[in-house]
């Protein structure tokens, strides 16, 4: 075989392996058999480079860098939706629909999932470009970012796709990548992301690719656009994306043919959600018929063949029993509510945010109250609401610290900022390790055999004050610190050493 025929043979082993593993998920052969044969491909293929193609599942491991995403304007506008949150504002909706069509309409619904909304490009059956929302009309080319995503399709099969095409998805963040991402966060010292919405949408503007590669990012995709397509409706559609060689168009998705059986859906969705792998937020709803959304067309804002029902925030009242404060790396004060436990989204929830100062005086809240918390895709779970009714009659307004819980240092806070700060940074334990963390971060000095819980071991024994006493510590310093073995203590002074020795070679060719 020569080597264009195995690269090619391998290159179709290799997308077919992609498809079974990640929009099937029935993986056909192990990780270590494909990352072999990937292996393989590449030394070909950097041996041959004459025959580079752009769809190659090597391509997959990223490394462009980009400096300047450009902005590109649509060819077809990506509008948002309108929101509904009732059986009645659905009805309402069905209602001004018929105004228009006569005859039986069908819906598709499909879960209304929360990502980075996305468009992909395709011509001649290949992946060319992906451009991010934006604001409907133009957005952001994220072309090098998203073809390192697994579940995007790079090349098509299939007599009847299109020569030039779109197809509209969201890029999302599994919950357990999300989770995964967090605990490495939690080791190098750093905050933790917010939620898998945000950290997809942030995933896709890092300007190298090899690093959008590292994060497990997801496509779904749910609606397809151009000219002439080979269908006639938005259920065949999803039918014919995954047809085409890998588009990971949910099978979650239904037709139905009522409002009533659209809500038995959600009811059915508003629960079952919990157990899915991804982060929902609602359901969608369009007219099925292409010829029928045609006819009923736009508002300024909105397809009028389409609605999103949002689910509400799951609820529950818990007792609050203590308000205690933390400290940030800045010498930020969050104050934090410490409930009695209780279930929420399926997870024990014994903590909320309650922000600020503002907050708590705005919601009057105090120890011994009921309180109503919220988890709505947040790390931390939040308090919306007092139950007064159930208020003890005992109770006395919260009282703001006025003093840092660390260092009894008093706080000060500047007009027009929301937070209380201590400004005992130099002296403050959690500024002081935080401080630390952040200075041996992969993004700061990426130093290797240490991280957050040996800082706070180095600080509490004293052996560090600052992230320049790290280079006087040595390993019969370190070996006394709780399950620090010799190896490890070893590992942790060679880091900061091999550090410390890259800065001097960088100062002295200066």
């Amino acid at each position: 075989m020569s080597p264009k025929e195995q690269i090619q043979s391998l290159r179709g082993e290799l997308r077919e392996h992609n498809y079974n593993y990640y929009v099937n998920d029935n993986p056909t052969i192990s990780d270590f058999e494909f990352d072999k044969k990937l292996e393989q491909l590449k030394t070909l293929e950097a041996a041959h480079p004459e025959f580079y193609d752009a769809t190659s599942p090597s391509v997959r491991v990223g490394g462009e860098v980009t400096k300047n995403f450009n902005t590109v304007k649509h060819i077809n506008r990506m509008y948002s939706l309108d929101n509904s949150y009732s059986i009645e504002d659905l009805r309402d909706w069905e209602t001004r629909i018929k105004k228009i069509i006569d005859g039986d309409i069908q819906y598709t619904c499909e879960l209304k999932y929360d990502g980075a909304s996305i468009s992909l490009h395709y011509a001649n059956g290949k992946f060319v470009q992906a451009v991010t929302r934006g604001d409907g009309n133009q957005g952001d080319e994220v072309t090098a970012n998203v073809r390192t995503i697994k579940s995007v399709p790079l090349q098509l099969k299939g007599d009847d796709v299109p020569d030039k095409f779109e197809i509209r998805g969201e890029i999302v963040l599994p919950w357990d990548g999300f989770h995964k991402m967090n605990e490495e966060r939690v080791e190098q010292g750093l905050d933790l992301y917010r939620n898998p919405r945000n950290t997809a949408s942030g995933s896709l503007k890092l300007q190298d690719s090899a690093e959008v590669a590292k994060r497990p990012l997801d496509c779904l995709l749910y609606q397809l656009a151009g000219e002439n397509l080979p269908v006639k409706s938005q259920f065949d559609s999803l039918t014919l994306a995954r047809k085409w060689g890998g588009f990971k168009a949910p099978q979650e998705s239904k037709l139905v043919n009522s409002i009533k059986e659209v809500f038995e859906y959600i009811n059915h969705w508003d629960v079952a959600r919990k157990e899915l792998p991804y982060e929902t937020d609602g359901v969608v709803i369009k007219v099925n018929s292409l010829d029928q959304q045609d006819e009923l067309g736009f508002t300024a804002k909105a397809p009028k063949w389409a609605m999103a029902y949002k689910f509400a925030a799951e609820q529950v009242s818990t007792r609050l029993e203590e308000i205690t404060y933390q400290v940030g790396r800045t010498g930020s004060i969050t104050p934090v509510a410490n409930l009695e436990a209780v279930e929420i989204s399926g997870t024990t929830v014994r903590r909320a945010s309650l922000h600020n100062a503002d907050q708590i005086e705005k919601l009057d809240i105090r120890v011994g109250d009921e309180v109503y918390v919220e988890k709505g895709g947040e790390i931390i779970p939040k308090i919306v609401a007092v139950d007064l009714s159930k208020r003890p009659e005992n109770s006395t307004p919260t009282v703001y610290a006025t003093h840092c819980p660390e260092c009894n240092t008093a706080l000060v806070r500047t007009e027009g900022d929301a937070k209380h700060y201590c400004p005992n940074d130099m002296a403050c334990p959690p500024q002081v390790k935080g401080r630390i963390e952040h200075f041996i971060s992969r993004k700061a000095m990426d130093i290797d055999g240490i991280g957050a819980e040996t800082v706070g071991q180095l600080v509490d024994a004293g052996l560090i004050h600052n992230y320049a006493d790290l280079y006087d510590l040595t390993v019969e310093q370190v070996l006394p610190l709780e399950r620090m073995a010799q190896k490890s203590a070893e590992n942790m002074i060679n880091g900061i050493k091999l550090v410390n020795k890259c800065l001097l070679n960088v100062c002295c060719s200066d």
